[in-house]
């Protein structure tokens, strides 16, 4: 079962000089800085969830190679450079040694070993290689199973097959090579005499197969990279990203980082290899989440929103249709994640796929509409709106269990999760006093995705002239609404509910949930003020960003995953919130927070980090085993972006709506080639003027968009 696969202790991934992560679609791998692949710590190459290299550790001399440096040139793409060990009674090195690594389906390694020496050296390389076949959670949690069937074979001079069939079918690894090699189980060994200034180099392939089917590796010995795959990919997906220059290098900086993440957390379905979308984060998280998907899809509308339709085909295909409480899937109902091994193939459709996510569903319909703002097609829309219609049965039908009017989880068997919006873990839903509420449990934020999910249906029906769908959604928004802010809000605390529990009792714990709320502005107008001045109190805000749960609730934990960190993704909705009810001072006070992170992370946002307060603490710190990059966090910034310049597209309406407001540390920001509707629009601001070019019949508003709602009330 996926969903009990998500929590365990998790094992370091960094050795002594640290950890490379490289990533290509569905294929990651994690070394050490000298290039070597370590069995005892959570490293490997990892092909389809499936450890497919747990060692490859290259000895020179009979000696481990030292570090020098690593040359990142792609996220699938990474050149070491290393030395031998001197030999006795010298400081220096004769021996240097180039790795060069690429990743795709497999791996592709160069090896060149080079004699700075002035006299000949004997030089003995040996290569030890091992494949445990491991899951990836078996290697994350630190818990490898045995696999008794695991073989290991010479295939003739210059190759080494490992195989396992104990889960029927045979899944294979093999290891060529371009030169003969002495060959022994998980040794390959080659002797040569470097004369002086003498270059010696080797290729390396490892590929992986399923039941004597073989996965073509994207790169191969001898082959062009730039005629790749994923070289041509990378290139097609930078040159459609807008450009951005501001006065503050650390804004370009973050944006350029993240543009550059999200390219390599993009992967593609071969059954539509056309279609790109976006798995949740690397190393652990590299395939089809729903929640995050959506959510990075949302943030990503500015930069490509061909991604937000990707994700929204490839999730109405895999939308559930039966009711099966092992994967809790249910008709109508946007799953939580897929996981695929070498048995299961390339295609998401073959995959282990888990269900359990309350807000998945309602976040899809929000995310077709303000696609649909954006400039999605015609046919596109008519092709995903009975999912969408599906997804709203299955709000009414399953996700409001007992009939109030709110949509509550409660995980069908003990292998699922048993916290279900977006904080998962096990502990993430606390009462003030620490306590656990019982299930099923009705969070804040879902009610907020369930009413903005109603008033983008009944958009939907209102551009299509389908008034009584219109007139439905539009009631049942309203209702929730004004319900909404009856039993969640608390009076005597001066905040909203983080849920209520199985008894409708609130669950009173000051938590970041509610920021979600202003987003989505189901919260009354009246109400915005208190919840973003809670939002930047000093219980919530860190100095780095909004802590998940307030440093005044008894579980408050700065380093625990979701009671007391900082999620970038979580401050970027915030940020947009606040916004939304016209807050931009506090909205631009968390951009700033949020950007001096980014600024001491090499410029690239971490998935969390601790809440430690800026006060207790002069650096943010790390949460261990978070991912990097990860796709939510590496889209934020596009949604800061969206927010400096107050823009909201209303393609269907003709209308582009832009009142840029920037904070006293931007004096100037520019940004071409944002995709609109057909349109590359840019946007100009400095000394406060505002220019708008490549609008091509849109109107521009110079204005804030009104509350979605609000447009709803002037229909009839």
């Amino acid at each position: 079962m996926i969903g009990a696969q998500l929590t365990g202790d998790v094992t370091s991934t960094s050795s002594a000089s640290g950890v490379v992560t490289l990533v290509e679609g569905r294929t990651f791998c994690l070394s050490s800085a000298a290039g070597d692949i370590t069995a005892d710590l959570a490293q490997g190459l990892f092909v389809l969830d499936t450890r497919a290299l747990s060692r490859w550790e290259l000895r020179v001399n009979g000696a481990p190679i030292e570090a020098l440096s690593v040359d990142l040139k792609e996220p699938y793409a990474a050149d070491f450079a290393a030395r031998g060990r001197p030999s006795q009674g010298h400081g220096d090195a004769d021996l240097v040694v180039f790795r060069r690594r690429r990743i795709g389906r497999g791996m592709c390694e160069r090896v060149e070993i080079v004699n700075h020496g002035t006299a000949p050296v004997e030089a003995t390389v040996e290569l030890l290689c091992d494949t445990d076949f491991a899951g990836i959670f078996e290697v994350k949690n630190g818990r490898i199973e045995e696999r008794p069937t695991r073989r290991v074979e010479r295939a003739g001079e210059a190759a080494l097959r490992f195989a396992c069939d104990d889960d029927g079918p045979t899944r294979e690894v093999r290891i060529g090579f371009s030169d003969a090699a002495i060959i022994e189980p998980g040794l390959a060994t080659w002797r040569r005499t470097l004369d002086p200034g003498e270059r010696w180099e080797l290729c390396c392939e490892v590929a992986v197969a399923f039941d004597g089917d073989a996965l073509e590796p994207r790169f191969r010995c001898g082959m062009r990279e730039e005629d790749t795959v994923p070289s041509r990919r990378l290139a097609s997906w930078r040159a459609a990203l807008p450009d951005v220059t501001s006065s503050c290098p650390e804004l370009d900086e973050v944006v350029t980082r993240s543009g550059e993440d999200l390219g390599s957390l993009r992967i593609f379905d071969p059954e539509h290899p056309d279609v790109a979308i976006l798995a949740a984060g690397a190393p652990w998280y590299m395939t089809l989440f729903g929640r995050d998907s959506i959510l990075t899809g949302w943030m990503t509308l500015l930069a490509d929103p061909s991604l937000a339709r990707g994700v929204l085909e490839t999730l109405a295909r895999l939308q559930g249709t039966d009711v099966d409480p092992r994967t809790e899937e249910e008709p109508g109902k946007i799953l939580h994640e897929v996981r695929l091994d070498l048995g299961d193939g390339l295609s998401l459709a073959a995959g282990d796929v888990y269900y359990g996510s309350i807000d998945a569903t309602p976040l899809f319909v929000m995310l077709l509409a303000e696609a649909r703002r954006w400039g999605l097609d015609d046919d596109t829309l008519r092709g995903l709106l009975p999912h969408a219609d599906r997804a709203l049965e299955w709000i009414e039908r399953f996700g409001d269990r007992d009939g109030d009017g709110y949509v509550e989880y409660q995980r069908a068997t003990p292998e699922g999760l048993a916290n279900q919006g977006w904080k998962d873990s096990w502990d993430g839903i606390r009462f003030a006093d620490a306590r656990f509420p019982q299930p099923p449990v009705a969070l804040c934020e879902v009610q907020g995705y369930v009413y903005a999910a109603y008033v983008a249906r009944a958009h939907l029906a209102h551009e299509l002239g389908d008034h009584a769908t219109r007139d439905r959604y539009r009631a049942k928004a309203a209702e929730l609404r004004r319900r909404f802010n009856e039993d969640f809000w608390l009076d005597d605390r001066g905040w909203y509910a983080l849920a209520l529990d199985a008894d409708k009792r609130p669950v009173d714990g000051l938590a970041s949930n509610m920021a979600h709320c202003l987003w989505t502005e189901i919260v009354d107008p009246d109400r915005a003020e208190v919840v973003a001045r809670r939002l930047l109190s000093p219980e919530m805000l860190s100095g780095w960003g909004i802590r998940t749960l307030a440093s005044s609730m008894a579980a408050y934990n700065p380093v625990s995953y979701h009671n007391g960190s900082v999620w970038p993704h979580d401050n970027a909705i915030a940020v947009a919130g606040l916004a939304r009810y016209g807050f931009l001072d506090a909205a631009h006070r968390v951009i700033r927070a949020q950007l001096d992170v980014a600024s001491r992370c090499d410029g690239r946002l971490p998935e969390l980090f601790a809440g430690f307060s800026r006060d207790e603490f002069g650096a943010p710190a790390a949460y261990p085993s978070s991912c990097s990059p990860q796709a939510w966090a590496a889209a934020s910034p596009l949604l800061w972006l969206r927010v400096l310049l107050g823009l909201d597209p209303w393609t269907t309406r003709g209308e582009l709506w832009v009142r840029p407001v920037l904070p006293d540390w931007l004096e100037s920001l520019r940004v071409e080639g944002i995709a609109v509707g057909g349109h590359r629009v840019t946007i100009a601001v400095e000394s406060g003027e505002v220019g708008v070019d490549g609008t091509a019949g849109l109107t521009v508003m110079s204005k804030s968009r009104p509350p979605l709602w609000a447009g709803l009330e002037n229909h009839g």
